[in-house]
């Protein structure tokens, strides 16, 4: 059943009001919206700044390029939603990408009992702010922190990260429900934009101004020239 089924059956229950849907269905479309946008934004964004890389097919756009090429040529011409599933390099460009600009960079938490963090104790009924922009940022998990690399992300190199020190979509029982959906949907917005354009920089991210709210943006707009691909 759809979202919106299974939410009108529960009310029919009486588990929930009408304004309990509008909520449910406010919150999920917001949280679909506009942070899958900024996401994609800053996913080309960072692309293009790396076209200098392009001649090196073991680096970053054109990787990429070639990865959703092969994948492509596999299925007929075709994105499937099992090739968007088999872009291993993409999926480590998108991760690293989110590490740099996560589009909820925090969150809130309210403690439900007193908790003890070394010699600190933080009482019940704290509301803690839990700063996901710096963790991603904090040297002490990362090297090179503001570098953008996408090989962080090899398994090997994951093995031994603490497990919150990458949070893009929250953690533990109240993490984000919608996170696969999220990154199929940048997986099926990318991956076509990068097999038919090159990417060339017009705005650069150390220039962009950014605004925090809900979600993290650039205070204006943003440009980025595609160059389409003629193949023959």
């Amino acid at each position: 059943m759809a979202m919106l089924d299974l939410l009108i059956a529960a009310s029919q229950n009486n588990d929930l009001t009408d304004l309990d849907i509008r909520e449910e269905i406010d919150t999920f479309m917001f949280e679909g919206h506009d942070t899958t946008a900024m996401s994609i934004t800053f996913v080309l964004l960072l692309l293009a700044e790396h076209k200098d890389v392009q001649v090196l097919f073991s680096q970053y756009i054109e990787r990429v390029r070639v990865e959703v090429d092969n994948v492509m040529q596999e299925n007929g011409g075709k994105l499937t939603m099992r090739s968007l599933q088999n872009l291993p390099y993409l999926d480590r460009c998108l991760k690293e990408a989110l590490r740099l600009y996560p589009s909820v960079f925090f969150i809130l938490r309210n403690v439900g009992e007193d908790v003890k963090l070394h010699s600190y104790v933080i009482p019940a009924g704290t509301i803690l702010h839990l700063n996901i922009y710096g963790v991603h940022r904090d040297p002490n998990f990362w090297s090179n922190p503001e570098v953008f690399d996408p090989d962080r992300f090899l398994p090997e190199r994951m093995q031994n990260r603490h497990p919150y020190s990458y949070l893009p979509f929250s953690a533990g029982p109240r993490n984000c429900i919608g996170q696969r959906f999220g990154l199929l949907e940048l997986k099926a917005m990318i991956a076509p934009l990068v097999h038919n354009f090159y990417l060339e920089p017009v705005d650069y991210l150390k220039d962009i101004r950014l605004q925090v709210g809900l979600v993290i943006h650039p205070c204006h707009p943003v440009h980025i020239k595609f160059i389409p691909i003629i193949r023959k």
